[in-house]
């Protein structure tokens, strides 16, 4: 029949399914959803929709057949719009062998969220420890949301401009930045996304280039884990922080906040945790990856039985050097940074992404570690580890950590910094170090190449206790002393003058030193957590900010702001490279500077020329008495030197703008206050002279 028309020919996929990529898809040219799941150990996956009206029988329960629905370890299926009816929610029914010895722990009772689920609906009668024993769990598990069928796509991504010598990244928690009444917030929005989106204005004035959000991932909302760091899903914003708790509105307020953030010229870092899963220790709920394929997703400890290793600290290790989490990590960042606009990803305890399929430590190019450098050049995203375990096994800090390209949240500047503080012996030399950019860590050196900026510098985070707390409290294993009275109520006036000027000193110093600085919300109005250092499960005012705090407080505000101000209007401070032959290290004499053991004191001369910036000249005084500094040969002559911050003065002589600040007197021998720094200052175009 030569005249017969063609076959019409019929894609596979159509029929079958892609095996790519994973998760569910909306296909608008098909009307169809596409979805695949990853399962090595699986013997039958059963694929599960749900109406919004009835939450315990599927409305639609498709058995995935073989051959044609399974190719390699992916699982898929194709389903019409048709099929799927008015489902909303989906999960899986996933059988196989259950050989707890082996780590296999199939139960086809168990009713299972999608790893790559783009949202995550929790039913009314979810229930954590149903998902901790045998039985079916429909109606008590969480599902993953469908795609919307709209096609809609979100708005285009505005990126701000990537931030230089002004960077400073200001860490927060989204609920417990607005949570507070005080917030001046309407209760059904305080601790939302959009509530951190009206907040803005206040971010802006504070003068902060970029927000690092501690974890905003999907996690279980009844765990307990208030801070976030117990992921369920990372390719979902948590719902608890949408205003309505919806899913659907945590995806626009989200993005409208990374929006609203970006118009303002702040950058959005979010801290991701990508080594362990809210699915806890073993003996834990089987929500998601352990009912899926347990071994292929969680570490253990080579041989038999199935031990899994706890470097996190929280019993259920992803194995980061297999490929099928390293293609969920991958993803995820893909999508956070595509599709939800952010900037950074700060990696939450990364020295575990070291670790090979064997259980030993990679240091030179670990898979996961080069994979994220790569796509981070793409996408000109920046990068920030944690570099250590949750064991504290492993610790990986500066030159050590395979991400040679990486920003680091440096510990030892933290610690430095606070031993010089509370007045410990030796630390004048290591001040020096912090100060110039932790080379000794960051070396730039021809081998390493490391850049001051790769060190995050901070004095107090989430983790520890906040900047209020660490002078008003004795706390050996915080670095921490009280300033002569134990917490904060009932401090004598002497005590508490001088924790203010300890806060004074510890922002100065971090806003002194080369390096990216970095504090915590409410550091700068003087937020307590009442001395707790690990306040991880409290969803109280013990990490709510109390915003009263920023009118009690005002002298305190007025100062970071005025200081943050002050690094940005002077490149010379932050750096590419250290300072070199543009600082000179002195003591209280104009001399060399005191290195023994007992010395508290330190003055140091930067030059601007380099930057055409203008000259510094900084006076530290650790000791309990007033010391007098004379200026070296070459810091005198010329332009007038001008005191624009003085820690231990009364507000608002504490800081002082450029132009209002007055020339100093006699030179000779300039005062510094017991425990205080001041910072002088040498125009180049000095107005008074002109």
């Amino acid at each position: 029949m030569p005249n017969a028309p063609l076959p019409v020919s019929r894609s596979f996929t159509s029929a079958d399914g892609a095996p790519f990529p994973p998760g569910a898809l909306w296909l608008p040219e098909e009307q169809a959803f596409n979805f695949s799941l990853f399962s090595r150990n699986a013997t039958a996956i059963t694929l599960l929709l749900y109406r919004a009206d009835d939450l315990i029988t599927p409305c639609l329960r498709l058995p995935f057949r073989l051959p044609h629905n399974k190719t390699g370890d992916m699982w898929h299926a194709r389903v019409p719009a048709g099929q799927a009816g008015d489902a909303c929610y989906y999960g899986y029914s996933v059988a196989g062998p259950h050989r707890p010895e082996e780590g296999l722990l199939f139960d086809a009772e168990k009713l299972l969220l999608d790893p790559y689920a783009r949202g995550v609906f929790f039913p009314p009668g979810f229930d954590r420890a149903a998902a901790c024993r045998p039985g079916p769990t429909a109606g008590r598990a969480p599902l993953g949301v469908l795609p919307d069928r709209t096609g809609v796509s979100p708005p285009a991504i505005r990126r701000p401009r990537r931030h230089d010598h002004d960077l400073i990244i200001y860490e927060l928690h989204v609920r417990a930045f607005t949570r507070h009444p005080s917030s001046g917030m309407a209760e059904a929005q305080r601790g939302s996304y959009a509530a951190l989106t009206a907040r803005i204005p206040y971010l802006k004035a504070l003068g902060i280039t970029a927000v690092e959000l501690m974890p905003v991932l999907q996690r279980d909302p009844v765990h307990g884990t208030f801070w976030g760091y117990m992921p369920l899903n990372f390719f979902s914003p948590h719902a608890g922080y949408a205003s309505d708790g919806a899913v659907d509105t945590a995806w626009r307020e989200f993005r409208t906040m990374v929006a609203a953030l970006h118009e303002a010229e702040i950058e959005v870092f979010l801290d991701v945790v990508y080594n362990h899963t809210a699915e806890d220790h073993p003996g834990g709920p089987v929500w998601s990856y352990r009912g899926i394929d347990n071994p292929s997703y969680y570490s253990s400890t080579p041989g038999t039985p199935f031990r899994p290793t706890n470097r996190s600290g929280c019993g259920n290790d992803l194995d980061v050097a297999a490929p099928v989490v390293r293609q969920l990590i991958l993803s995820s960042v893909w999508f956070w940074i595509a599709e939800m606009g952010i900037d950074g990803l700060r990696f939450d305890l990364a020295s575990m992404f070291s670790v090979d399929e064997n259980g030993r430590v990679n240091l030179a190019e670990p898979p996961i570690i080069t994979e994220l450098s790569t796509a981070s050049q793409w996408w000109q995203t920046r990068l920030i580890a944690e570099p250590w375990v949750g064991d504290g096994s492993l610790m990986q800090l500066g030159r050590a950590f395979p991400g040679r390209s990486w920003r680091q949240w440096n510990a030892h500047f933290r610690d430095d910094i606070r031993r010089f503080l509370r007045g410990d012996d030796g630390c004048v030399p290591v001040l020096m170090t912090r100060l110039y950019g932790s080379t000794d860590l960051f070396p730039d050196d021809r081998a390493h190449a490391a850049r001051p900026y790769q060190s995050v510098n901070y004095i107090a985070s989430h983790d520890g206790l906040t900047l209020r707390d660490l002078f008003s409290f004795d706390d050996p294993g915080q670095i921490a002393a009280n300033c002569g009275h134990q917490g904060i109520e009932g401090a004598p006036e002497q005590v508490r003058s001088l924790r203010r000027r300890q806060t004074r000193n510890a922002f100065c110093l971090l806003m002194l030193a080369n390096g990216t600085p970095m504090f915590q919300a409410g550091d700068e109005f003087g937020h307590s957590r009442g001395g707790d250092p690990n306040p991880y499960d409290r969803d109280d005012e013990t990490n709510w900010l109390d915003w009263r705090l920023t009118e009690n407080e005002s002298a305190l505000l007025r100062f970071v702001r005025m200081l943050i101000a002050f690094r940005a209007a002077h490149p010379s401070i932050a750096r590419s490279v250290g300072w070199r032959d543009d600082v000179s290290w002195h003591g209280v004499d104009g001399g060399d500077p005191d290195l023994r053991p007992v010395s508290r004191s330190l003055a140091f001369f930067l030059r601007g020329t380099a930057m055409e910036d203008d000259d510094l000249y900084v006076f530290i005084n650790g000791w309990d008495d007033t010391l007098h500094f004379a200026l070296p040969e070459a810091a005198r002559g010329g332009a007038p030197w001008r005191s624009l911050i003085d820690t231990a003065a009364a507000p608002p002589a504490d800081i002082l703008a450029a132009e209002t600040a007055q020339p100093v007197g006699d030179m000779a021998r300039l005062p510094a206050q017991a425990r205080s720094i001041r910072v002088l200052l040498r125009g180049r175009h000095d107005p008074i002279t002109e």
